[in-house]
């Protein structure tokens, strides 16, 4: 069974979007595939070093979304990044041999400094974190990384620098690892911007039911649909993006017809999105609750699994040093 290998920063509550983002995405490769799943929380320290204080309870709290909606360590190894010393460790060996012209010509590395003008990143952590990456990848010898299409040239540069250390050390230790482009729904936030906790419009994966239907119920739609018997379009409408998601194609097709003519209205169609949500929402809830009241056992297979994470990264690495001699 070939190896997945995909991780998540620590920096907040999961939301709506991560769901359809990235999580729905786990759930069918756990089916698939060897799957390792980790909290990147040495990677959220790349920007946000000088505030750490929320990082182990977002963990644990990141870690409990993940088993509400289903992923499974039955099936797939759920792991904590900085609990496997190991990752830094072949980390500073590829750093040792990674050009620095690679890193400077990352066009995500370039616009991050952009968008996060407020915060001091001129750092060798920021430079360097798809170096760590590559380290997170390779050293469970991954066969696919799942990525959006602007996440490629990550997956790029971990080729590159496994292609660099088997040249150098005339070796075949590390896979090329292919990135698995992943189909990402959009779905924005209550206020029809893109669905963000800065912006303080997400429906979270934590909310409760009764949370998530009144977020839904105030969630804004068409903007040209003023009153009931104005006609809408469903293209211009944020609510609709839900209904691609948890609505099937006869009935989405009813939907549009009954907004373009406006024969029902926002109410209406939020309350039939909320009867499609029902079950999946009261499910996550239920699960939530569980390891909420549960913690000890939400401990116990955090350890599990990096203690599985552990064994198999240990293997790597002792190859990694016999190979270069030390």
């Amino acid at each position: 069974m070939k190896t997945v290998l995909s991780g998540m920063r620590p920096t907040g509550k999961l939301h709506f979007g991560h769901l359809h983002g990235v999580l729905k995405n786990w759930l069918r490769l756990q089916e698939e595939y060897k799957c390792f799943f980790f909290a990147a929380d040495w990677h959220a320290l790349t920007s946000e070093y000088e505030n750490t204080s929320n990082i182990k309870n977002d963990t644990k709290e990141m870690f409990i979304d993940w088993l509400s909606v289903g992923i499974d360590p039955k099936k797939s190894i759920i792991f904590i990044q900085s609990d496997i010393k190991e990752h830094a460790e072949l980390h500073l060996i590829f750093s040792m041999i990674t050009p620095l012209s690679w890193l400077e010509r990352n066009p995500t590395y370039k616009e991050q400094l952009q968008e996060l003008k407020n915060k001091d990143l001129s750092t060798y952590g920021f430079l360097g974190y798809p170096v760590l990456q590559a380290a997170d990848i390779l050293i469970y010898k991954a066969s696919y990384v799942p990525v959006g299409i602007d996440q490629v040239p990550h997956v790029e540069l971990t080729r590159e620098i496994a292609r660099r250390f088997n040249f150098i050390f005339k070796t075949k230790l590390f896979p090329e690892p292919e990135p698995l482009l992943t189909d990402t729904p959009k779905l924005l936030g209550v206020d029809g911007r893109k669905m963000s906790k800065s912006y303080n419009n997400a429906i979270y994966l934590s909310d409760k039911p009764e949370v998530v239907e009144k977020k839904i119920l105030t969630m804004m739609t068409d903007p040209h649909r003023i009153k009931k018997t104005d006609p809408g379009d469903p293209d211009l409408c944020p609510l609709f993006l839900f209904h691609k998601v948890y609505t099937d194609d006869e009935e989405r097709e009813e939907i549009i017809k009954s907004c373009k003519e406006a024969l029902s209205g926002c109410i209406e169609c939020k309350r039939r999105l909320l009867e499609k949500m029902k079950n999946e929402i009261n499910s996550y809830w239920e699960k939530r609750k569980f390891y909420e009241e549960n913690i000890d056992k939400l401990n116990e297979i955090i350890d599990e699994g990096n203690e599985k994470a552990r064994e198999f990264a240990q293997k790597t690495m002792e190859e990694v040093r016999e190979t270069i001699g030390i």
